[in-house]
């Protein structure tokens, strides 16, 4: 298994996010196939050191949804770092950009991220 490590010292979470969701996907490979996934496992350092500016801070928001009425909840990127880190912001914006299907669970198992 082949292993990628990026440094997220001082880079945008949307921006690496897009350099993880290409390797995880095997998109800069030259054997890539829509439908398998590759041989590689993608670890990211130093999350808490991610650069997201202050405007993200307070105004981005993520929300989800029980079904039942009145139950969507929103939380801020600045409560999802609090409450969470910094690393889940960026497990959720690769997340994003992953194909919506059955290989995207089987994908972020190979992501690591540490602070």
């Amino acid at each position: 298994m082949q292993k990628v490590t990026l440094d997220a010292t001082n880079k945008r979470p949307g921006r690496l996010a897009t350099e993880v969701a290409v390797l995880l996907m095997g998109k800069n490979r030259t054997d890539y196939v829509r439908n398998d996934i590759p041989d590689i496992s993608v670890e990211v350092t130093n999350a808490s050191k991610l650069s997201i500016s202050e405007k993200k801070r307070t105004g981005k928001t993520y929300s989800r949804h029980s079904g039942y009425p009145g139950s969507l909840k929103t939380l801020s990127v600045e409560q999802v770092v609090e409450k969470k880190g910094a690393k889940e912001v960026l497990r959720k914006a690769v997340m994003g950009m992953l194909p919506k299907n059955k290989l995207r669970a089987r994908m972020i198992k190979n992501l690591t991220i540490k602070d």
